[in-house]
């Protein structure tokens, strides 16, 4: 017989995969100091979406793929402890349970490995058209299943332009030509029939970032052309990407890999053991510059 008086024990950090971070802001708390109550939910809901990238789903585009959307049914939160102004919290996220229709995400809020706040959202599956719940699509509860499995959620495959050329030009015309403005006639150029392409895909098959490689000289190997879905930067994608052609390159027996890297990414390289060499230059008009690395990459 269940005890009625039974509670389930309060999450633990060790329950949650995921983590999103944050900082609290002067304009969240109220006129006790404390984080405002109904800010958590914001925090909550930030992390959501952070959830989807770590899925490796631009959130729009894969619930268009799905035929649905999800909407929010029910949210309760439960509070233990107050942050306070500068604290920076970890927001942890999960899946617990996946219905017919609906799931509910269970997230704890924690400043260090102090529980301050429980969140318990429930979604539903539903037409976007109508608002009318739906069966959640299998190919979903697929990506959710298996990242709350510790799967991983992009593949990168590689391959000729013949063989990967569509998906790498959408990528390329999306985020060159379409967000930097730079003209279509200097995206393309004949080096991309001769060079291996690397193309991640997350588990709806969807392309999610691309980049090439090309030989510079003898034994020095040159990538180009990195991109990502502007929504999924900084979750991983490009280093996929990145240590994908790299090991390509060692593979042929490559001693050093060298790209232009644009200034605003130099910290991504540099992150992946590039170190600048040169002086910074424009490039169709966007500030650049050289970047090397040798292999095998050092630890």
């Amino acid at each position: 017989m269940t005890d009625p008086t039974h509670k389930p024990r309060p999450p633990a950090r060790r329950d949650f995969r995921f983590f999103h971070r944050l900082r609290v802001r002067w304009v969240e708390v109220d006129m006790q100091q404390i984080v405002f109550n109904g800010h958590y939910l914001m925090y909550a809901d930030t992390a959501v979406a952070d959830y989807w990238r770590a899925l490796g789903l631009p959130y729009e585009e894969a619930m268009h793929q799905l035929g649905g959307d999800l909407y929010v049914k029910k949210a309760s939160v439960e509070y233990h402890a107050s942050a306070r102004m500068d604290d920076r919290l970890d927001v942890g996220m999960r899946c617990a349970r996946i219905g017919t229709s609906s799931m509910v995400f269970a997230c704890g809020i924690f400043r260090g490995d102090q529980l301050l706040v429980t969140v318990d959202l429930v979604y539903v599956f539903a037409d976007p058209a109508t608002q009318t719940s739906r069966p959640v699509p299998p190919a979903l509860r697929a990506v959710i299943e298996g990242y709350e499995a510790g799967e991983p959620m992009v593949q990168v495959r590689t391959g000729t332009w013949a063989e990967l050329g569509e998906p790498a030009a959408d990528l390329r015309t999306r985020v060159f030509v379409q967000e930097q403005g730079i003209p279509a006639e200097e995206e393309w150029d004949a080096a991309d029939a001769t060079a291996l392409h690397a193309v991640a895909f997350n588990r709806l098959g969807q392309p999610v970032g691309t980049g090439r490689l090309l030989q510079h000289a003898p034994g020095v190997a040159r990538i180009g052309r990195m991109a990502v879905h502007e929504v999924l930067r900084g979750s991983g994608v490009g280093r996929d990407i990145l240590q994908a052609l790299m090991a390509a390159a060692q593979a042929r027996g490559d001693r050093e890999v060298m790209l232009h890297a644009q200034r605003s990414a130099e910290a991504f390289y540099a992150a992946m053991g590039f170190v600048p060499r040169g002086e910074p230059f424009d490039e169709v008009g966007i500030p650049h510059v050289e970047m090397a690395c040798p292999l095998p990459r050092p630890c």
